[in-house]
């Protein structure tokens, strides 16, 4: 059974007879539960009763109500109560302010507040380009969503879509010690979306678009990135591209193919799916092919909505249609940003010769890894449970900690090839297998070289 710790993790407090070798017992009937114990905590001990505060992993919310049962059901044992503790992380937010400068005297407060930030206020009217310099603005970037498609969830608006936007916010700082913040907005007009943008820009150095659907988020980028003076980043889109670029860089170089000679099939011709396709051409694709719900996209299809058939229009240049198991006959590279389920693993042998799967769709991926690569010569996807797991996290702290140090004014598409090289390079000749792709989140190399990439030659 599969776990994801960081999930569906739980701590029960324990009520038990005095007898340690309860302890042994829980930690059974949580194994044989399909649980994993991570921390058991005598919490107190006392002549007629231990407290213990047991922590495990479970699969899904069912599976840890069924782990919960299967202690209950222990003699002696009561489970006084269940805490979920990634509920317990998010309790009053993830992220807070803090000062920078102490305010322990009236000298203190004379300068970082009135009277003396009067001076600083009219200097910088006086000479606005030194706004970055002397406020937060030189190191912020707004995290904005108007919550419509959050994660894998959907149009669930921006209240819920608030702590994804904290959490990316906290991976901002963590990563590139960047202050972000989140900006949840209550419409989903575009003309409301872009307004509200540029009335909040003078405060931030960089705009980061998250979780908005297509095809609004198309046009909301690039009518930001017309009438700002700093740049704009959809995260779902360029975010997404640079780190797929990264990791077939690498999976090409296992299987040793180019990128120019290589057929690849992408699933999913939403944002994420077009920024894909327009860095792999970039990058020096010539065949590229998507499938999404109307099939594969041809440019002779005049039933296709606008955006798709601009998609077909730079795509698809040998013309063919079908299902998706038709476009993959002979391909060399599966790249899925759509949905659970839509390959069969049967069909990748139908692929050409080391074939390379990436299946990113999250938390279900649009095939399962581990079947995939029965048949498949490199796989990944986009969980952290499996090897090569393609991560943004890779891409967005480097690349606005090198667009705020340069003063960038926006992005551009040699940033983003730059970015995906810099990733791809971390992983040296030695480390480099089928399983090894791309470096860890954690890589301490990754933000630096890609934050150097953005800013490009000295």
């Amino acid at each position: 059974m599969s776990v994801t710790p960081s999930s569906y993790s739980i701590t029960m407090r324990l009520y038990a007879a005095p007898d340690y070798a309860v302890v042994g017992t829980v930690a059974t009937t949580i194994a044989e539960a399909g649980g994993i114990t991570t921390a058991i905590d005598v919490a107190e001990s006392r002549h007629d009763r231990l407290v213990l505060d047991v922590t495990c992993s479970a699969t899904d919310s069912d599976h840890s109500e069924r782990v919960v049962a299967a202690v209950a059901a222990i003699e002696g044992i009561t489970v006084h109560k269940v805490s979920d503790r990634t509920f317990l992380l998010h309790l009053g937010g993830k992220i807070e302010v803090a000062s920078k400068v102490p305010l322990k005297t009236r000298d203190d407060l004379s300068m970082a507040y009135t009277p003396g930030v009067g001076r600083v206020c009219m200097a910088l009217a006086e000479h606005p380009e030194d706004v970055a310099k002397l406020t937060i603005k030189g190191n912020t970037v707004a995290v904005v969503t108007d919550g419509s498609a959050v994660l894998g969830l959907g149009n669930i608006g921006p209240g819920a879509a608030l702590p994804v936007m904290e959490g990316k916010a906290a991976l901002f700082k963590r990563f590139a010690n960047i202050d972000a913040w989140p900006i949840c907005l209550a419409t989903q007009d575009v003309d409301e979306i872009v307004k509200a943008v540029e009335m909040i820009a003078p405060g931030f150095g960089g705009i980061n678009l998250e979780d908005i659907a297509a095809p609004r988020c198309f046009e909301v980028e690039a009518r930001l990135r017309e009438s700002l003076d700093i740049p704009v980043f959809h995260d779902d889109q360029h975010g997404t591209a640079i780190v797929v670029l990264a990791a077939l860089t690498n999976a090409l170089r296992v299987v040793r193919k180019s990128i120019s000679a290589t057929r690849i099939v992408v699933a999913g011709g939403g944002a994420a799916g077009s920024a894909i396709v327009s860095l792999l051409l970039a990058a020096g694709a010539e065949d590229v092919v998507v499938w999404d719900r109307e099939g594969l996209l041809a440019y002779d299809d005049d039933s296709l909505p606008p955006a798709k058939k601009q998609l077909a229009s730079i795509t698809n240049p040998r013309c063919i249609h079908g299902t998706l198991q038709d476009g993959l006959k002979d391909a060399d590279v599966f790249i899925g940003v759509s949905g659970p389920g839509v390959l069969q693993p049967e069909w990748i042998q139908d692929m050409a010769e080391g074939a390379v799967v990436f299946a990113l769709a999250n938390p279900d991926p649009e095939v399962d890894p581990v079947e995939a690569a029965k048949y498949a010569a490199v796989v990944a996807s986009g969980r952290s449970d499996y090897p090569n797991q393609i991560n943004n996290v890779l891409a967005f702290p480097g690349v606005f900690r090198g667009l705020l140090d340069a003063r960038a004014t926006q992005v551009t598409t040699d940033m983003l090839l730059r970015a995906a090289s810099a990733i791809a390079a971390v992983v040296s000749d030695e480390e480099l297998h089928a399983s090894f792709i791309i470096p860890s989140v954690f890589h301490p190399d990754v933000p630096g070289a890609v934050a150097a990439a953005i800013r490009g030659p000295e």
